[in-house]
This record gives structure tokens, C-alpha cells and sequence, in this order.
């Protein structure tokens, strides 16, 4: 029975993948993601169900648009199997299992599935575009306060200050985000990252988000680093532009992030 849960988990895993392309494509240019019917990018034309099942469509339809017959990039269907994977991985690090259904750790795996969502479609936009939206990280923060409350009522947590303190560091940096370095016309995506790291702390604890914080310094040396060497064997890039490097570290910090939390619940389990 357990083999057939986390099959439908990965199931699930596989739509929210699908749903992630669709929001980190729409959510940059301020397109509904929740009612609009999704469509070929290429064409505009409308998709059928069975263009939008995942992994099996792109495969039964040889990675090419059913209309246009554009090719379709294979970043959808790995995110799609990435996802199932991730999603079922999460599972398996908790020990879910439908012979033991526990209250607490099914509402542990929920919030983290939406935690998780969060930061997939975070680090998408961010690869892309070097930002991290907004609302996107207020659903972050809404569903992991929910969370707090639901331990802090329900299961008598007493470590509510500590969700407090944090809370209010967040929405303060937000505020200055908005109010502050909209009117000088500044780039508040330091603040934006500063706001993520409240969000991961809030969920994950200090430990995983300071090996977070470890391996997306890592992550990040390693690309100005190879950055560095490219741009020395290629004539047409000067070698001081290592400076003008746009560095997605909110995409560094959510994959860390989901790795390590995945990693610390198989030793905490």
C-alpha cells in the first residue's frame, strides 16, 4: 500500500511541476495563474487535457506543440519528473506511510509540499529573471504562519516568541522594500533575499538555513569562478566583467535549501 501512496505522490508532484512552469512563466509578466486555461507560448492556441499531462504528453507528443508543432523546451518535462521526485523524496525523509497516519506529520508534509512549491517557483523566477517576487514569498510566509499557529494552539509549542520576532523582522524589511527604495528607485533585491532568508528560518531553523547559506556561497563562488575561466579563453568577453555577473542567489538558496531540509529529515526521522 505504501508503494501505491507514494506513487500518487509522485503523481502530484508531476502536476505541481507542470503548474511551476506555467507560474514562473506568467507570475514576471503579471498573468493570471489560477483561471486562465494554459496555452502554447508559441501559437497562443489554447491546450487540450491531454496536451497538459505531465511527463506523458511531452513524450507521446515528441516534445513539439500539438498545433504548431514548435519544439517544446525539455526544462518542462525535467522540472515535471523533478518535481514527483523532489515531492516523493520529502515523503520517504519523514517516513509517511499509510499504516501509520500521524496527525502531526501529515500536516508537516502538507505545509511542506506548499513550502516546497513556494521555493521551486522562487528559484524559477529567479533563474531567469534575477528576482524574487513578492507575492510569491508572501505565500510562503502565509502558509508556514499558519503552521506556527496550528503548533502553537493545537500541539502547546512554546517557541512561539521565536516565530514572532521573526515575523515582524520580515514584514519590516518588506515595508522598507516597498515604501524606502521605491521612492529612491533602488533595486531592493538584497531585501528580497533577506525576506527569503526569514521565510527559510521560520521553516527550516537556524541549522539548515546556516548550511544553507554555506553551500549557496559555494554555489555561487563556483560560478563566478567558472565564469572567470570562460571569459579568459573567449575573446569576445573582457576578463574584468566578472563585477557585471548577475547571480541568481535566490535560486541557489531555494535548491540548497529543499536539499538540505529533505537531507536533515531523513537524520531527524
Amino acid at each position: 500500500m505504501d508503494y501505491i501512496l507514494y506513487i500518487l505522490i509522485f503523481c502530484i508532484g508531476t502536476l505541481f511541476g507542470s503548474f511551476f512552469t506555467l507560474a514562473v512563466y506568467r507570475i514576471p509578466i503579471r498573468q493570471d495563474i489560477t483561471h486562465t486555461r494554459s496555452y502554447c507560448p508559441n501559437c497562443n492556441h489554447k491546450l487540450g487535457f491531454l496536451d497538459m499531462i505531465p511527463i506523458l504528453s511531452y513524450v507521446f507528443l515528441g516534445g513539439k506543440c500539438r498545433y504548431c508543432k514548435q519544439k517544446i523546451r525539455p526544462r518542462y518535462l525535467l522540472l515535471e519528473v523533478l518535481s514527483g521526485l523532489v515531492f516523493v523524496l520529502f515523503a520517504l525523509s519523514i517516513k509517511l506511510s499509510i499504516f501509520d497516519f500521524n496527525q502531526s506529520i501529515l500536516i508537516y508534509f502538507i505545509v511542506g509540499l506548499l513550502y516546497i512549491a513556494a521555493l521551486f517557483i522562487i528559484a524559477g523566477i529567479d533563474k531567469e529573471k534575477i528576482r524574487i517576487e513578492k507575492p510569491v514569498l508572501l505565500f510562503g510566509f502565509i502558509c508556514v504562519s499558519l503552521y506556527m499557529m496550528y503548533l502553537y494552539i493545537v500541539e502547546n509549542n512554546t517557541s512561539m516568541y521565536r516565530y514572532v520576532i521573526y515575523l515582524i523582522l520580515s514584514c519590516l524589511l518588506i515595508l522598507f522594500s516597498i515604501v524606502y527604495l521605491r521612492k529612491k528607485a533602488k533595486d531592493s533585491y538584497v531585501i528580497d533575499v533577506l525576506v527569503l532568508s526569514m521565510l527559510m528560518v521560520l521553516y527550516t531553523y537556524e541549522v539548515v538555513y546556516i548550511y544553507t547559506v554555506i553551500t549557496t556561497l559555494l554555489a555561487v563562488a563556483i560560478q563566478l569562478l567558472i565564469h572567470k575561466i570562460t571569459s579568459r579563453k573567449s575573446k569576445t568577453v573582457k576578463t574584468d566583467s566578472i563585477k557585471d555577473v548577475k547571480v541568481p542567489i535566490g535560486f541557489y538558496m531555494c535548491t540548497a535549501n529543499i536539499v538540505i531540509l529533505i537531507a536533515t529529515n531523513f537524520l531527524m526521522f
